[in-house]
């Protein structure tokens, strides 16, 4: 087989697949015979790896499945999108922070993920928001990758268990016991926002973190999560960064919205350059 297949087209096979069988769990084993099949070189690991409501298929936003991970490779199709997808909050015009800044050399010449985050923290953006103070001095701790993290949760009323799971935090950020972890996204193009986001993406580095405070690893006093967006302009970026908690830890379910700004950095020169 030579026909190309998007991601889209691998995810909607499978979960006809699933359908078909009337067992919508699957594995990485599935992913891998699916890709073969088209010939594909698609990494199988990032697949399933869907941030927002955009990447889906058209026949999972018509049938109302989201996929959840539940570890060792696997992952399974559940009913109802709205449960695990967050729409972001619209922007007030009283929300909206002018912030003139000076970029290095670097500012606009990396995209990814943790140059945005990096971006914000340099220009004291995040201390602003986080604690009202570009003078706080909070430890920063760059992407980071956790392996074999298992526990239960719910989905609503649905119990759910992840066994030896992987997450990523972008970033996690502590300041006196205030411990806010981080997701970080550039736009997808330079007009438009993300609408949504896959709340998994927040609750896992939350929910690692909240065990580590219940079992008393860690002394943590506060702890939010914070999705971070970068949308690139002419005059330099518009960022928004959202803030939450969940009201029940053990359930997904219980996001929160706590604050939102959006901060437009507009480029700025000294008089002598």
């Amino acid at each position: 087989m030579n026909d190309k297949k998007s991601k889209k087209d691998i995810i909607a096979e499978i979960f006809e697949i699933c359908k078909k069988k009337n067992n919508f769990v699957f594995g990485n084993d599935l992913i891998k015979k699916v890709l073969k099949k088209y010939a594909s070189n698609a990494n199988p690991y990032d697949i399933t790896k869907l941030d927002n409501t955009s990447k889906y298929p058209d026949i999972l936003l018509k049938e109302d499945y989201f996929i959840a991970h539940i570890g060792q490779g696997k992952h399974c199709f559940i009913k109802g999108l709205n449960k695990v997808f967050h729409e972001f909050e619209p922007i007030n015009e009283d929300e909206v922070i002018k912030w003139p800044y000076r970029p290095s050399i670097l500012n606009d010449f990396s995209i990814s993920e943790s140059s945005v985050l990096s971006l914000c923290f340099n220009h004291r953006i995040i201390h602003d928001f986080l604690y009202q103070d570009i003078a706080a001095n909070p430890k920063i701790y760059n992407s980071e990758r956790k392996r074999g993290i298992s526990f239960d949760y719910f989905i609503k009323d649905l119990r759910m268990n992840f066994e030896k799971l992987q997450i990523e935090i972008d970033l996690t950020m502590e300041n006196y016991g205030f411990v806010t972890v981080f997701e970080g996204k550039n736009a997808v193009d330079s007009v438009n926002w993300i609408k949504n986001f896959n709340i998994f993406q927040l609750y896992n580095p939350y929910r690692y973190y909240y065990n580590l405070k219940l079992t008393k690893k860690l002394d943590i006093t506060k702890l939010t999560a914070c999705y971070l967006l970068r949308l690139k302009t002419s005059k330099g970026s518009k960022v928004r960064l959202y803030n939450y908690i969940f009201e029940n830890p053990e359930d997904i379910t219980s996001i929160k919205f706590i604050q939102k700004n959006e901060y437009v950095l507009e480029r700025r020169r000294l008089i002598h350059d």
